[in-house]
């Protein structure tokens, strides 16, 4: 090969390149394929390059810190793309915790439940007896019914203050109280 033909081979690859960056919406190239085309443009000016007038070593160096970069870069675009998933499935497992700690932290205490948004006057009161997930939402039981936590209004510890709802637990010596 000639001159002449390694600059046709090499202005054949630019117009193919130009027509595949103009037409991406109907033909995408790959990385790799990206990657290829540099390597055999670059193995084509070594195998036709004139032997009277060689290739300098920087223009070599050039070209080769070019492809270098675009693997560091490619390598890098993957790198980020792995974290970015890594960190939304990190978000969501906390989103999930959340959730479930926030459902489970309703055991045992008195709430006030909306349960029809149309009808704000309509409360329930009562103490959470109960917590289940379905299909991932949290739901509580008071009163013998479950609710949705995001009917909930209000949160409140009981009032253990009445005789008839304090409780003694054993080993509380001294703090007993019999009914006789």
């Amino acid at each position: 090969m000639t001159v002449s033909s390694v600059q046709n081979e090499i202005t054949s690859m630019q117009n193919q390149t130009t027509w595949n960056t103009s037409n991406s919406a109907t033909q995408t190239t790959t990385e790799s394929s990206d990657k290829d085309m540099f390597l055999n443009l670059m193995l084509q000016q070594m195998k036709n390059q004139d032997p009277t007038q060689p290739m300098e070593n920087q223009e070599w160096l050039a070209q080769l810190a070019q492809y270098s970069s675009l693997e560091q870069m490619t390598q890098m675009n993957e790198g980020l793309q792995s974290l970015a998933s890594a960190m939304n499935d990190l978000v969501n497992g906390f989103a999930q915790n959340s959730g479930i700690t926030q459902t489970l932290s309703l055991i045992g205490k008195e709430v006030d439940i909306i349960p029809d948004p149309e009808k704000p006057d309509e409360v329930v009161t009562g103490t959470v007896t109960e917590a289940t997930f379905d299909g991932g939402e949290g739901k509580i039981k008071v009163n013998g019914k479950y609710y949705s936590i995001a009917y909930v209004q209000n949160i409140r510890e009981p009032d253990v203050s009445d005789s008839e709802t304090a409780v003694t637990l054993p080993g509380n010596v001294g703090n007993e109280t019999e009914d006789k």
